[in-house]
């Protein structure tokens, strides 16, 4: 079955049966395929801010990003923070991390953004306006660059 257009629900709009699919990818994901042995509920979902934004296809969730609101940002004006982007193994090279990031961009374009990429998917976000800034670092136990995009790209 080809993927609907992406899902968008904060927290309190989420269905249990939703909410065990996202968390089931990204442990499936973060744990058992990348070993990252950091906390993943860090009570961030729960927040009235946060967005989250996935896609699904015969009942799976096939990829994932929440999108966060912080009151203080942690970079210049960027109160808007992209993080727990996770795709499916068998969905990967599909564009749907594309199609996440461009409704993201659809909805919070005008304000500016913040994201801490892995290395790898930099030039991903940079397609997107997302700048790389300050130098790389390990987080996790996997490399990463913090990313900003300005309101309005």
């Amino acid at each position: 079955m080809p993927h609907s257009s992406p899902l968008v629900k904060p927290w309190s709009d989420l269905s249990t049966d939703e909410l065990y699919a996202i968390l089931k990818l990204r442990t499936d994901v973060f744990f058992i395929e990348q070993k990252i042995d950091e906390t993943e509920l860090d009570d961030r979902d729960r927040e009235p801010g946060t967005v989250h934004y996935w896609l699904a296809a015969d009942g799976q969730v096939t990829s994932y990003l929440r999108v966060l609101l912080d009151t203080e940002p942690e970079h210049l004006d960027a109160a808007r923070v992209i993080g727990r982007v996770v795709v499916h193994p068998d969905h990967r090279g599909a564009g749907l991390a594309r199609v996440l990031l461009q409704r993201v961009i659809d909805d919070f374009g005008d304000q500016a953004m913040l994201l801490h990429a892995q290395d790898y998917i930099v030039p991903l976000y940079a397609h997107f306006g997302f700048v790389p800034f300050g130098a790389p670092y390990l987080e996790a136990g996997i490399n990463h660059q913090s990313m900003y995009r300005p309101a309005g790209g």
